[in-house]
Order: C-alpha cells, then sequence, then structure tokens
C-alpha cells in the first residue's frame, strides 16, 4: 500500500496540459524561485532536502526544464507585456510611443501595465504577463532602491526566462536582462556644469523620490557639478516625481524663504525631470515671481509637452522614442546569451529658463 500511494499522487498532481515549473514547485512545496535554482542552475546554494523534493517532483511529473522552455517557445503568443511608472507622465508616453511603433511594424501586439510607482505591483504585473505567456517584457522606468523587491522581481524574470520568454529593461543594470542604460548621473552633471557657467552661483534642488535609483543617481550628477565648481547647494527639497508633488514643494519653499531683492541674481532651482520643473515653475509664479528674472529653472529629459512652456526650459534631451525603440529591439533580437546592453547619453540644452547673466 505505501508504495502505491506516490503513483496515486502523481496521477492526481500531473496537469493536462505541459508540465511547467510552476506545477513542480506546488508539487515539492517549494517556492518557485527555489524550484529554478533547483532545476535551471544557480549561483544560490539549496539545501539538500529541498533539491531532493524538488527532483523527486520533477521526475514524478516527468517534468524537463529544457522541454517545457521549447513548449514555451513554440506555444508563445505574438504580444508583449510593456511595464511604466505612470502612463500620464510624458516621460513613460514616448518611451510606450517607441515600443508600439517599433512593435506594430514587427506585427506584434504590445499590452500596457502600470505600476503607479508601486514596486509590489511591477512584481505582480511581471508575474500575471508570464501566466499569460506572452512573448517578452519591457520594464521601461527606475529601479527602485529596495534590495527585498528587487530580488522579487530578479525571481520572477528568471522564472519568465526559464520559461522562454524574452525581458529587457530601462534605465539601469540592476535585474542581469538586456537593458538600454542611461547616463542619468553624467547628464546631469553635465546640465549643472554648463548652468554655472552662465554665471549663476545659488541652487536649489528638486530631488524627485528618494527611493528611484534614477532620482538619486541625478542628484548625484547635480552635486557632483556643483561640486567642480566649488558650490554647495544652498536648499535640497525632495517629492514625487510628478507636477502636483513638485508644485507643494516648492510653494512650502518658497513660503519659508524672504523675498530676494531684484537686483541680486536669481536662484537656480534644478529639477530631476522635466515634469517637476513645470511644477515648480508654477508654484514660483502663483507666489509671484518671474521665471527667470526671480528663479531660474532647469529640469531633465526634454519631453514632448515642453513645446508649449515659457520660458522654454533648459533641460537635457533623451531621445525617448528611439530608447523605447531599442527595448522593443532588445527583446525581438534576443538569442538567449549573455545580457547585452545600449547605452544611452543626454544632450543638454540650455535655454530661456536659465538665461546667461551679464
Amino acid at each position: 500500500m505505501a508504495s502505491a500511494e506516490p503513483r496515486r499522487r502523481a496521477r492526481r498532481s500531473r496537469p493536462d496540459g505541459p508540465v511547467t515549473l510552476d506545477d513542480v514547485a506546488r508539487e515539492a512545496g517549494v517556492s518557485l524561485a527555489t524550484a529554478s535554482r533547483v532545476l535551471n542552475g544557480s549561483t544560490r546554494v539549496v539545501g539538500e532536502a529541498l533539491r531532493d523534493r524538488v527532483h523527486s517532483a520533477a521526475a514524478r511529473l516527468d517534468y524537463s526544464a529544457n522541454a517545457q522552455a521549447q513548449a514555451m517557445a513554440r506555444g508563445r503568443s505574438d504580444v508583449v507585456g510593456l511595464v511604466v511608472h505612470d502612463i500620464s507622465d510624458p516621460y513613460f508616453s514616448s518611451l510606450a510611443a517607441g515600443v508600439m511603433n517599433a512593435a506594430e511594424a514587427a506585427g506584434v501586439i504590445v499590452t500596457l501595465s502600470v505600476t503607479r510607482g508601486d514596486a509590489d505591483r511591477e512584481v505582480a504585473h511581471v508575474a500575471a504577463l508570464r501566466r499569460q505567456r506572452v512573448r517578452a517584457v519591457i520594464l521601461a522606468g527606475s529601479r527602485w532602491a529596495d534590495a527585498e523587491r528587487t530580488d522579487a522581481l530578479r525571481t520572477e524574470l528568471e522564472a519568465f526566462r526559464t520559461g522562454g520568454g524574452q525581458v529587457a529593461a530601462a534605465t539601469q543594470d540592476v535585474l542581469g536582462v538586456d537593458s538600454v542604460l542611461v547616463d542619468n548621473e553624467g547628464g546631469a552633471r553635465r546640465l549643472t556644469e554648463a548652468v554655472v557657467d552662465l554665471g549663476y552661483r545659488e541652487f536649489w534642488l528638486l530631488q524627485g523620490p528618494d527611493n528611484l535609483v534614477t532620482a538619486r543617481d541625478r542628484t548625484a550628477g547635480f552635486l557632483a557639478g556643483l561640486a567642480a565648481r566649488g558650490i554647495e547647494p544652498a536648499h535640497r527639497v525632495s517629492g514625487p516625481f510628478t507636477r502636483d508633488g513638485a508644485y507643494e514643494a516648492v510653494a512650502a519653499l518658497l513660503a519659508d524663504r524672504p523675498r530676494r531683492r531684484r537686483t541680486a541674481p536669481p536662484p537656480v532651482l534644478l529639477a530631476a525631470n522635466d515634469v517637476m520643473a513645470v511644477g515648480a515653475i508654477a508654484a514660483a509664479r502663483d507666489a509671484g515671481l518671474d521665471v527667470p528674472r526671480d528663479l531660474a529653472v532647469a529640469g531633465f529629459d526634454d519631453i514632448p509637452t515642453l513645446r508649449d512652456i515659457a520660458p522654454a526650459l533648459t533641460t537635457v534631451r533623451l531621445p525617448l522614442t528611439d530608447i523605447g525603440h531599442r527595448l522593443f529591439d532588445l527583446v525581438d533580437s534576443a538569442d538567449g546569451g549573455p545580457a547585452r546592453f545600449e547605452h544611452v547619453e543626454g544632450d543638454v540644452l540650455l535655454r530661456a529658463s536659465t538665461p546667461a547673466l551679464s
């Protein structure tokens, strides 16, 4: 009787369709990540008892990692999942446009998922896309400075790639996948040095959220550019990567600051992105200040909506649509080899929001 029980369990547990890594993990009573590490190889050590359980479950279900990946490749859809932080932000809508234009030319459909700035939601979206067996996942947006959530995302992406899916990401190399890497720190430093060279000496930093790597990189670039010219920032303010968040932060800063004499050179506010710069300009005007006579402003990204902003905003231009196109090309041409990287540097554009001081 004892020897018959494993056979009855196998008949109950074996799925009707192709056996997946999920099935093995459930059969063994372990996490998906543990099953993947045992069967697909990993630098992380899994205990002998767990390894035995996973291998036994795989044997009962007649699971083959290579066969499963091949089945996934044969049955995958012509759908790519694009995950962004906020589609209402022109930065992400421009990236999405690039991905979708390239996908349309290749006859591929793109589905859009929005994280709303939530790292856990990003992991959940990737898990859902994996279950839907999409061809590829593209992650367009900054990584979070959160080791636990980054590890959870890596695990989910590992399972997706094990099943034959492709992955590309922007803008940092922290996930071990094909990536378009943006030189946020270098661009911010070059912008800062260029503005200092216009004659400005007082600087306010609108840094963005502390938990986003892009915000941290750009802030580091601002500080490096100032340090290279022997300048310390007069104010440093953090806030959401949004127009309204920047408006509130700058309004509070201006409310606590005495009115300056217009004969003195104005300070420069360096915003970590253009959307925040737009909010800062609105807050300054509502406080009765003239931009740039009372407050000069610079941003980062060169989003399309800046065409309607007056004065024209000094910024760092990123080829956002082109980055989206490159992200799609990476997943469309993936061959399962080592991670590939493409590098993007922004161009500093000096405009009317930071006029040269005579």
